[in-house]
């Protein structure tokens, strides 16, 4: 069994600031780092170091050399990865002293995603194989299809969320990830039993992962509703470096 990571990479540009800048504002930061980013690189790195059999597929640019090289150190195979003449999708981020951050993100070459470079992806994955998805890319509903066409396993989280997941094929989806602002959106629910009731309505063959923040998580299956408690930490800084995290 494989795992295909089809999705977004990113170059986070990390400005530690005094506070979040003000319309009309000019203010000078305290540091400054690119970082590796983007919720494809950052699941395709997470399941690697699960001990999975690991691809990434997307789109870089030629910008995107630190992407490439941390997939590659992090155990994960860059086989299908594509590289393009316009620039790395990236992250401009202000990180204020309490940790909280600002992001205005540009997609960049991760909304190059075309039909003829899915295909070919596609064609080195099989039945019972897993393919891990997000909304930071373009297409992803074809995705969806043909994963499921191939009898793929497929686990979809639907953020950053947009009118895109409302119109996806969620139906066919194996895995549904979703924190209380996605599920609300598609849900047209706000209390989260509410919420986890009607997805499950609404997607009956899709299994369901409801994050809830400090309330912790919820499991639904078809055989199964299971509550997780969240962990007690103190969030420091809420950009990491992901050599930190994946040590």
């Amino acid at each position: 069994m494989k795992v295909l990571c089809f999705g977004s990479a990113n170059l986070d540009h990390v400005y530690k600031v005094d506070h979040f800048t003000v319309p009309g504002e000019t203010q000078g930061c305290l540091e400054y780092n690119i970082k590796c980013g983007g919720k494809g690189v950052n699941q395709a790195i997470a399941m690697a170091f699960a001990g999975n059999d690991t691809y990434f597929a997307g789109i870089i640019g030629s910008d995107g050399g630190l992407l490439k090289d941390a997939l590659v150190d992090k155990g994960v195979h860059i086989d299908y990865m594509k590289i393009s003449n316009k620039p790395t999708g990236h992250a401009i981020i202000e990180v204020d002293q309490s940790g909280q951050n600002h992001i205005l993100l540009y997609g960049g070459t991760n909304k190059e995603i075309d039909f003829e470079y899915i295909d070919e992806v596609l064609s080195h994955f099989s039945k019972g194989d897993i393919v891990v998805l997000q909304n930071e890319i373009n297409n992803v509903p074809y995705i969806i299809e043909r994963c499921y066409e191939k009898e793929m396993k497929s686990f979809f989280n639907a953020a950053p969320y947009d009118i895109a997941v409302k119109n996806s094929p969620i139906e066919k989806v194996t895995w549904l990830v979703v924190n209380e602002t996605e599920g609300a959106a598609l849900s047209n629910e706000e209390d989260y039993e509410k919420i986890i009731q009607t997805l499950k309505q609404k997607y009956p063959h899709t299994h369901i992962l409801f994050t809830m923040g400090k309330e912790g998580s919820r499991v639904l299956t078809d055989k199964e509703d299971i509550k997780v408690e969240a962990l007690k930490v103190n969030a420091v800084d809420s950009i990491p470096n992901y050599e930190e995290v994946f040590e």
